[in-house]
């Protein structure tokens, strides 16, 4: 049994990264032994080191059952996956491919011509209908009790509002409606959500009034997209996400994801977060802690560490 798999079953904390099919992590021996070369044969792998992943090709596109029934078969019973919402679910910007083609059909060509698409671009029922297919596409998973959260990523230029406020507990409202018994994580990018105690209060309330879960994060700090480390539970789902402490690419644009997020964690960093997450086991009924400095073998050794460490904590 591996150290993330014990901690699970003794602590209820689940460790694990945000991808197991970063290219970075793909070479041979790196983490995936020589021969595991399948999609089946890697998550098959991955999974009996890790009792959760996080899946974000679903933020660029919107998935399919297919998949979906592929992934719940290639893992163990009490595996589960967190799900990132599609970009137009949370306001992002999305590249048109990512629509299904019947969507771009119906959509005017000067829009389709843009090299991004906002919400503000997308007619109402194409929108409608991208909300419906991302829910029907996770029922596999869900049947199968294997879908652990549905994230929302807030981006930079959502800030508390009351219409965003609501926009939120709409989320939260749907996927409750849709997914009954799956928790609606809210990650914040923007620093205003959490930017002192006032309004960290505030924040953390109206998850907490609405059963929403929020995603605590280690990252860069001293930007407009920095959100402080703050370990809060306010759902039976607590979550943790580690995106690195690159400050010197965090805010650049046109940056690959490698050079943003490829930061390997020292262990007295992690260490850092031992008492956090403890905390936040104390207070939820489940922890997921998620590794997303997905450069080469950065993440799986994060996750790997942070487990050890959890597993000691118990033992001290």
């Amino acid at each position: 049994m591996s150290a993330a798999w014990d901690l699970f079953r003794k602590e209820g904390i689940r460790t694990g990264t945000a991808s197991w099919t970063d290219k970075s992590l793909l070479e041979p021996g790196l983490f995936y032994p020589s021969g595991v070369n399948k999609p089946a044969e890697r998550l098959a792998f991955y999974a009996e080191h890790f009792p959760i992943v996080e899946v974000d090709a679903t933020y660029y596109a919107l998935p399919s059952e297919k998949n979906s029934q592929s992934w719940a078969e290639r893992t163990p019973d009490d595996f589960v996956f967190n799900v990132k919402a599609f970009a137009l679910m949370t306001q992002h910007s999305t590249n048109a491919r990512g629509l299904p083609k019947d969507l771009r059909e119906k959509m005017p060509d000067e829009i389709l011509d843009k090299p991004r698409i906002y919400p503000r671009d997308v007619p109402n029922d194409v929108i409608d209908a991208t909300w419906t297919r991302f829910f029907a596409a996770l029922q596999p998973l869900h049947r199968d009790h294997k879908l652990g959260s549905i994230l929302f990523q807030f981006p930079e230029w959502f800030p508390p509002s009351r219409e965003n406020r609501e926009y939120v507990v709409r989320c939260g409202d749907r996927v409750a409606e849709e997914l009954p018994g799956v928790a609606c994580a809210v990650e914040f990018r923007n620093e205003r959500w959490m930017s002192d105690e006032q309004r960290q209060e505030r924040s953390l309330q109206l998850l907490r009034e609405h059963g929403l879960a929020y995603v605590c994060v280690d990252m860069p700090q001293g930007f407009k997209t920095s959100i402080p480390p703050v370990a809060a539970a306010t759902a039976p789902l607590a979550v943790v996400r580690f995106h690195g402490r690159r400050t010197d690419t965090w805010g650049k644009r046109n940056v690959s994801t490698h050079d943003k997020f490829g930061y390997d964690y020292s262990e007295g960093e992690l260490k850092e977060w031992q008492p956090k997450i403890a905390g936040l086991a104390d207070e939820a009924r489940e922890v997921h802690v998620l590794m997303n400095n997905c450069y080469r073998d950065y993440a799986v050794k994060s996750a790997e560490t942070m487990a050890q460490l959890g597993l000691h904590l118990l033992d001290v």
